[in-house]
């Protein structure tokens, strides 16, 4: 009789366990999620606030995750780089035209301080030998995280207070429209 409790008591706790597990893993989520790895973004990204063009420009910004980074593309099944992104995102989104490079876009959009910052804003970092020099930039989806190419992960989402992205970060930017 002792063996068929502990028996019993074992079948009880691995089948909480699975229960648990399941519940975990098969959590009910209506937004999308950030795609990332080891300090990049990866829990759920909440656009619902968001409305009119602000929404549009965030909705396809994240709808971009998982393209593959490739120089001077601007297509999300090929491969994009940064600037491409942006581009592609404001036209399909916006009906609005941007320079190619991330350099131009910096000087085509309006600086703004960090407490202006707006869903759909841009914001840019000298990322290469030049730490003065533009090279880099994302689409904001919030006060603090923003869409952009990596080279070695694509399209992903970061945070702008990661360590790297504040030593590089340049300036945020507003779109002209």
């Amino acid at each position: 009789m002792e063996i068929r409790k502990k028996y019993a008591v074992r079948m009880v706790m691995l089948f909480m366990t699975i229960v648990s597990c399941s519940m975990v893993m098969t959590g009910c989520h209506s937004t999308k999620r950030a795609s990332g790895d080891k300090g990049h973004v990866t829990e759920t990204v909440r656009i619902s606030g968001l409305k009119g063009i602000q929404k549009k420009i965030v909705e396809e910004a994240l709808s971009w995750r998982g393209t593959p980074y490739k120089y001077a593309g601007s297509d999300k099944k090929r491969g994009t780089d940064c600037s491409g992104m942006v581009i592609r995102v404001y036209q399909d989104a916006a009906g609005i035209k941007l320079p190619r490079s991330s350099r131009e876009q910096a000087s085509f959009c309006k600086k703004i301080g960090r407490k202006s910052v707006r869903p759909g804003d841009l914001v840019f970092f000298a990322t290469g030998k030049k730490n003065t020099v533009i090279s880099h930039v994302g689409i904001m989806i919030d006060d603090v995280r923003f869409v952009h190419a990596s080279t070695r992960k694509g399209v992903i989402v970061s945070e702008v207070t990661e360590p790297y992205y504040e030593r590089t970060f340049r300036m945020y930017g507003r779109v002209p429209r």
